[in-house]
């Protein structure tokens, strides 16, 4: 079997939510992502260069989706799920203030054995959202 081409990254990854409007709050206000595309099935958030962050509303989107290039295949997620942003390192603290200004808990936090950190909180709907500091995995590192 001839090897696979290297993938170049995640362009995106997404949760599912009960209330866009409740979701838009956090990931746009809270966590300050700029929101690209907005409708009654998915918001779509800039996460970084060429990454975007999908938040779907829950039981909106099981079925096919025709468009105009062709059928998008139906999918969904039952209970929590689970995505981390990358955050610097230095910027740890502020996030800790921030979270707390929020009034968003800290979950959890770990220090991980190659050095990194990840602060660990929920959106309102239950999801497990990771702010991950390098020196996390060894692709991951300052």
């Amino acid at each position: 079997m001839a090897s696979a081409p290297r993938v170049r990254g995640i362009l995106e990854t997404s949760v599912y939510v009960a209330d866009l409007d409740r979701a838009h709050a956090f990931y746009g206000g809270i966590v300050g992502l700029e929101r690209m595309v907005g409708g009654e099935r998915l918001c779509v958030y800039d996460a970084a260069p060429g990454e975007a962050l999908l938040v779907f509303l829950r039981g909106a989107t099981a079925e096919d989706v025709q468009t105009d290039g062709g059928v998008i295949p139906g999918h969904h997620g039952e209970g929590p799920g689970h995505f981390a942003f990358k955050v610097a390192k230095s910027d740890l603290d502020q996030w800790r203030a921030h979270f707390a200004q929020a009034g968003v808990p800290i979950v959890s936090e770990v220090t991980w054995p190659a050095g990194g950190v990840s602060i660990y909180v929920n959106d309102p709907d239950g999801n497990v959202v990771e702010f991950a500091a390098p020196a996390l995995w060894p692709n991951y590192q300052e």
